[in-house]
């Protein structure tokens, strides 16, 4: 019998635009419009996600001190706002995103520096309680491995997940191998890839990591490309087109498997609904 999927969520802050006209960084939406964080998580239980990623992903300290509010009371509020939501229905992941920055020598930011802005993300997640720590969009290898070393220290399982190119490398420059290689000293329980490329584009490169790894692999994709009309972003993949061509990373061995920017619940719960004829689910 083939191995089951675990069916993740789709993307949190596009699918959080969709739902208001005041387009801020998502974060602040956990203090300032709690409903729609409240309706997204619940949203995401509904369609059949089996882990969701709290609405933490860009609550850095690099981030937050531009707003009223402390890393604290934001990344605590996306946690505790998830678990309220999903009421034990799924698993929830502390979402931790790439800094604001490029470190030295590319940009500003020290290891020690960067170390502490991740120390105090997860420290103030970790407060209550999530199952898991999702490290993901991430460009820039050296970055990542601080952030999983930070993770690794929590004691709950960490999935590690890189933003690649066409080309099967990072903006930065990091190949699949490079990733695979990096993270070998560090405490990751899945990897693999989001955002960027859409499910068609996607499948070659985690197909390179089944040729790297044994780890489990994370497939989340985006939408396609957005294009606007009238002024609104349209993504380039509807649902079944989506749904389609992201099958085929299950014959590259992928454990996790859900949807980035441009997916939303109802993206989500079509691909569940075929993993499950499909006796995956």
């Amino acid at each position: 019998m083939s191995e089951k999927i675990v069916l993740l969520d789709g993307a949190v802050g596009t699918s959080l635009w969709e739902k208001t006209e005041n387009k801020v960084p998502v974060w602040r939406y956990n203090i300032e419009n709690p409903a729609i964080v409240t309706e997204l998580n619940s949203e995401y239980a509904e369609a059949g996600a089996q882990i969701i990623l709290a609405n933490t992903f860009g609550a850095n300290g690099g981030a937050v001190a531009h707003s009223p509010y402390t890393v604290d009371q934001v990344v605590t509020a996306g946690v505790r706002l998830a678990k309220q939501a999903v009421g034990g229905r799924a698993k929830i992941a502390l979402a931790v995103g790439p800094l604001t920055g490029l470190l030295e020598p590319y940009g500003d930011i020290t290891a020690d520096q960067a170390r502490a802005l991740f120390e105090e993300q997860m420290s103030a997640g970790m407060k209550e309680s999530p199952d898991l720590i999702c490290i993901q969009t991430f460009i820039d290898l050296e970055m990542m491995k601080i952030a999983a070393r930070v993770a690794g220290g929590f004691g709950v399982p960490v999935f590690c997940t890189m933003s690649f190119e066409p080309v099967g490398k990072t903006m930065m420059g990091n190949s699949v191998q490079d990733m695979v290689e990096g993270l070998k000293d560090c405490r990751v329980d899945a990897i693999g890839l989001n955002c960027s490329l859409g499910p068609d584009t996607a499948v070659p490169i985690i197909r390179t990591f089944r040729q790297c790894t044994d780890l489990p692999l994370i497939f989340k994709p985006n939408a396609g490309k957005p294009t606007f009309v009238d002024g609104q972003p349209r993504m380039s993949f509807d649902i079944e087109t989506f749904v389609k061509d992201s099958l085929p990373a299950l014959d590259c061995g992928v454990s996790c498997m859900g949807g980035c920017c441009g997916t939303n619940a109802a993206y989500i719960r079509r691909l569940g609904q075929r993993l499950r004829e499909l006796g995956r689910l």
